[in-house]
């Protein structure tokens, strides 16, 4: 718009007001100067949190470049900037408010009169969600939306393993009532919380947290049987001895009577049981429980080897003499 006035418009007061809404019109058109600092493109303005130890920030100060950076928060929960004397308390405070304590260290620190502050959050690094044991991928993930629920964090761990026990255990620190930290560890039931049963067993997680997945427990068999190997064993059910027998597939032709279970008992010592095998299989004596991480071991009878042998060997010598010899020869 041309503002030059003609020579043959009078300067009367109605020319002069027209004159002013013109204007008006005329810088109402033009763009406006924003005095918002932009979000630096190369950031993600993440989800806004209480910010917290390692966490990196970028702080961007309209039309100073000397105090627009990224920081990352120490690990005592403060920033420095440059020129600024004082640090900056960080941990514990949103973004919206770090903008104003940064303003106000600018001004109290006489470094600028009236600063238009931008904080935009980078990376967390302060809410760590750690998952380990019996999932498909073990990891460690920021908390970025502020809160997290537990299935989603085995999700990120790609689920369960086959051999996963019947229990989750999610573990943070909390003040105690000293002051000094308390870990606290609370159990949930694995089924219930995969079947949806129970959905207050979908706990919120803030970061911070420990997800532990032990792995099934497990009874070992070794000696005479036919199929010897570690049987798995879920905490909370019977396993008795009758039970490891059938799953390896039975005792073969040379178990001895009696069979022993070795036990790592919870002071950290060991204790050897023996167990009656022929009394329990004639149903003379009850069936015995096992726990996880048992050894049940069925030694091997010599007596049975030895006659085995012998008949072997009667066998290919061929004459009822020499069977004798061999007989009178291996029980002298």
């Amino acid at each position: 718009m041309n503002m030059r006035l003609s020579k043959n418009w009078p300067m009367t007061l109605s020319g002069i007001c027209l004159l002013l809404l013109a204007a008006g019109a005329w810088a109402q058109q033009q763009p406006q100067t924003d005095r918002r600092a932009a979000t630096p493109d190369n950031y993600a303005n993440l989800p806004a949190q209480p910010l917290g130890a390692n966490d990196l920030i970028a702080v961007s100060v309209y039309d100073a470049p000397e105090f627009s950076r990224t920081v990352r928060v120490s690990e005592d929960g403060f920033i420095r900037l440059p020129m600024l004397k004082q640090r900056i308390k960080a941990d514990g405070v949103m973004p919206a408010a770090m903008e104003t304590a940064i303003a106000e260290a600018l001004v109290r620190e006489k470094l600028l009169v009236e600063p238009f502050v931008t904080v935009t959050v980078a990376e967390y690094q302060s809410r760590p969600i750690s998952v380990s044991g019996a999932v498909h991928m073990p990891l460690v993930f920021q908390a970025e939306k502020g809160q997290t629920t537990l299935l989603e964090a085995i999700t990120k761990a790609q689920g369960l393993r086959e051999d996963a026990g019947q229990e989750i255990l999610v573990s943070n620190t909390q003040p105690g009532p000293d002051g000094k930290p308390l870990q606290l560890t609370r159990r949930i039931n694995a089924r219930s919380l995969l079947d949806a049963s129970d959905p207050s067993l979908n706990l919120q997680l803030y970061g911070g947290e420990e997800i532990r997945v032990p792995e099934v427990g497990k009874i070992y068999v070794v000696g005479n049987v036919k199929k010897p190997g570690a049987f798995p064993v879920q905490s909370g059910s019977d396993t008795t001895v009758l039970q490891l027998l059938a799953l390896s597939e039975g005792l073969d032709g040379f178990a001895e009577n009696t069979a022993f279970v070795y036990r790592r008992e919870a002071s950290g010592s060991k204790n050897e049981i023996p167990i009656e095998l022929k009394s329990i299989l004639q149903r003379k004596s009850p069936d015995v429980p096992l726990v996880a991480n048992d050894i049940l071991y069925i030694p091997d009878s010599r007596r049975k080897h030895l006659s085995l042998s012998i008949i072997e060997k009667v066998l290919m010598f061929g004459s009822t003499a020499g069977a004798t010899a061999l007989v009178y020869g291996a029980y002298r």
